[in-house]
């Protein structure tokens, strides 16, 4: 048998007396520890409710879960993990596993801070999109301010969890974290992540010393937000009870504000770049091709493809809109190919 056990946001101080029986007859209690940190207190804790043997599971041993999935074979394993046992995919993935050889399994559902956390600074959850984790390796961070965008394009709030390193005891820092979508943005100029966007900075939730603060990126980049861990919260579009909760429930330096309204999608971004550049290679080439009535519906064709690009992005058909510029790109290229001008873009 094998047992998955949240601990939830609050930790050992939570669990039921079943739970607590569960895990007292339980032959193996394996406490997880690399998802989110526990103090030296509750794993003690933890311990003195087991009566069978007690393990500390790092990460290596839950990801190859062969000695777990072996012991529960012929005896009560417990598994106990922060939050909900399956919003680590390792726990799944082991699940499925136990599953597939014949173990029998059974679960005790818990808070996880995805759950808890969108409540707790005032959001609506079904306004949430993909969730992220920012590490602190530059390299990565591509990933998860491309996931914002997406976010962010679907007017959607992105949570943000932060890079825990249990051997390390490193935990990622709100501020870093700022800096490194910075950074990213400085790159990409997509007018996703800037210093006055606003965001929600939460901070031990759960704990008796939890807190949240929101404001513009600039802001928050000044303050101290204690011990972590630590959650950011990009907000998409903001309904105005959402506004309203925000300004109450967190400590907020700035008005919220709306940051989907800013930003464009990568065919707006092409449509706003190239046409002006495409009307201006026509409008250059045009003297060229002056009383050679031949090319007369080319000149004339390359106009509307322009003109038909600007119209369908104003009625949403982004795709035609790209295609649109795409065909007048091309026969004024060739136009300009033609008199010996090398292509404007």
């Amino acid at each position: 048998m094998l047992w998955f056990i949240g601990l939830g946001i609050s930790g050992i101080s939570e669990l039921s007396d079943n739970t607590i029986s569960i895990i007292k007859n339980a032959e193996i209690v394996y406490l997880e520890s690399f998802t989110s940190p526990i103090s030296e207190d509750e794993k003690k804790q933890l311990e003195n409710i087991s009566s069978g043997e007690f393990k500390i599971a790092k990460r290596w041993l839950v990801e190859d879960g062969n000695e777990i999935l072996n012991n529960a074979k012929n005896k009560q394993v417990v598994l106990v993990s922060y939050g909900d046992p399956y919003i680590a995919t390792t726990h799944l993935e082991l699940k499925t596993r136990a599953i597939r050889d014949k173990i029998e399994t059974k679960t005790i559902h818990s808070s996880s801070i995805i759950s808890s956390l969108i409540g707790e600074v005032g959001l609506h959850y079904y306004k949430v999109g993909k969730v992220l984790t920012i590490m602190s390796d530059p390299r990565s961070v591509i990933t998860p301010y491309n996931t914002i965008f997406e976010n962010l394009l679907n007017r959607t709030h992105s949570v943000i969890l932060l890079e825990y390193n249990e051997d390390k005891s490193f935990f990622l820092t709100p501020q870093n974290s700022f800096s490194l979508l910075l950074d990213v943005e400085k790159i990409q100029s997509r007018n996703i992540i800037s210093n006055e966007t606003f965001a929600i900075v939460a901070s031990r939730i759960g704990k008796n010393n939890q807190k949240i603060m929101s404001g513009m990126i600039s802001n928050l980049l000044k303050k101290e937000f204690g011990d972590p861990p630590h959650s950011i919260i990009i907000p998409g579009n903001l309904h105005f009870t959402e506004s309203d909760a925000i300004k109450t429930i967190t400590e907020c330096l700035d008005e919220p504000s709306d940051n989907s309204d800013s930003v464009k999608s990568v065919s707006e971004q092409m449509i706003e770049k190239y046409v002006p550049m495409v009307r201006e290679a026509l409008d250059e080439i045009k003297p060229h091709y002056e009383n050679l009535k031949e090319f007369e519906d080319v000149l004339i064709n390359a106009k509307l493809y322009i003109d038909e690009a600007e119209n369908f992005l104003k009625q949403g058909k982004k795709e035609y809109a790209v295609l649109s510029i795409g065909y007048a790109d091309g026969l004024v290229d060739a136009l300009r190919i033609g008199k010996g001008l090398d292509p404007k873009m």
